[in-house]
């Protein structure tokens, strides 16, 4: 028998349309002789959707028109029911698709970080990818690199604080940042990625209004130490905690100081990093794009062995200390003054899955998607052996 597996993308998330461009190209990879593949949108109302007609690329330029023709759809929060519903006409829930397993292909806040994977969780269905814990550290840009630093893997120095506290003053977050840091910057919201909020600064002016950018995104920003001769190089890894494999190493190519939403999604680049709440809006830059495949890239990185074993002995290192499951992309940067190299961030739902990587690595995307859904249904077996109940019931033997 086929395998159902519930697609699941789009999210409350800036980054929504990049998770449509991401869940095609799966869909596509998909092996139907193996899997029936159940395509799940979640539009940025909350609302969840279900329909062929969400796989024509095209129809996303008009979301109200797509929408009509789709079910709205939802789980029940009750676990063990893989199933997912629809309401009848006469407001039943009716049961539309048995699944069995969820492979998310969402990216950004309410999607990445923890809250979906939390909800899959509590239904108790087989799913690809990092879990809550590791999704939300690995989301999470300042719990992520206080981990990684505790653990002896090398990141930048950098500082952090909260909206609220900016709101308050000003001058004093602006002279803490100074105190602890020195120019360049880069400023970037904790807990977004696509580079959606990411400016540099030089001075004072320009932190001020990085941060204001940043603050539109999140509660919490971050400032980093800025490479002055910097080279950005990603490698993705695959498997569990306990036995995970890299990729072969890219650099991607950035059109400004710092690697913006344009340059990795609408194949062009942007001389400023900013991106404001109106660029990431719309799905007609995103129905013409490849994802992350149509960034400009440098593959394989042209570094050389040495350095290039460093960068995935850290990428196995960052993916193993955060428990990571699956598939990630870890993004690092070398400092080309002095040969250091740093890990940025860690991707837990990389955009394309990384799926480019893997195909130079060796590794066909159809033979990706295999083994990511082999391995949720053995981390579900596993997880079922933990004791989770120890049999007794105190309140029955305190009277």
């Amino acid at each position: 028998m086929k395998i159902s597996v519930g697609v699941l993308f789009g999210g409350r998330s800036v980054e929504n349309e990049i998770s449509v461009v991401t869940a095609i190209q799966v869909i596509e990879s998909l092996d139907k002789e193996k899997y029936d593949v159940v395509p799940i949108y979640i539009a940025k109302s909350g609302k969840w959707y279900s329909s062929p007609a969400l796989l024509d690329l095209s129809r996303y330029r008009d979301m109200a028109s797509l929408l009509k023709s789709c079910r709205e759809v939802y789980f029940k929060s009750i676990y063990g029911d893989h199933n997912l519903y629809c309401d009848s006409l006469f407001g039943k829930a009716k049961s539309l698709v048995h699944l069995d397993c969820i492979l998310p292909t969402l990216h950004g806040t309410n999607c990445e970080d923890g809250t979906l994977q939390g909800v899959l969780e509590v239904i108790g269905i087989p799913y690809v990818g990092c879990n809550t814990f590791a999704s939300a550290n690995g989301m999470d840009k300042i719990a992520m690199k206080q981990i990684l630093r505790d653990s002896g893997i090398s990141v930048v120095d950098f500082c952090w604080f909260t909206d609220k506290e900016w709101d308050e003053s000003h001058k004093a977050v602006i002279e803490k940042v100074e105190k602890q840091l020195s120019y360049p910057l880069i400023v970037k919201p904790a807990n977004s990625g696509s580079s959606v909020g990411i400016s540099p600064a030089h001075n004072s002016q320009e932190l001020e209004d990085a941060i204001d950018n940043a603050a539109q995104f999140t509660t919490r920003i971050i400032v980093e130490r800025m490479l002055s001769k910097l080279k950005e190089v990603n490698c993705s890894v695959m498997g569990d905690y306990y036995d995970c494999e890299p990729s072969v190493c890219e650099v991607p190519l950035r059109s400004g100081e710092i690697l913006s939403y344009s340059d990795k999604y609408q194949s062009g680049g942007s001389k400023a990093g900013k991106l404001g709440a109106k660029a990431s809006a719309g799905a007609k830059g995103a129905a013409g794009s490849k994802g992350m495949s149509s960034l400009k890239r440098e593959l394989p990185a042209k570094i050389s062995e040495d350095t290039a074993s460093l960068v995935k002995d850290y990428a196995l290192r960052t993916f193993r200390t955060l428990a990571c499951e699956g598939l990630a992309r870890v993004d690092l940067m070398i400092d080309e003054e002095d040969g250091r190299v740093y890990v940025n961030e860690i991707n837990t739902i990389p955009g394309s899955l990384s799926s480019y990587l893997w195909d130079y690595t060796g590794i066909p995307f159809p033979e990706v998607l295999d083994r990511l859904i082999a391995r949720a249904f053995d981390r579900s077996r596993e997880e079922s052996f933990k004791v989770t109940d120890f049999g007794g019931n105190i309140f029955a033997n305190n009277r």
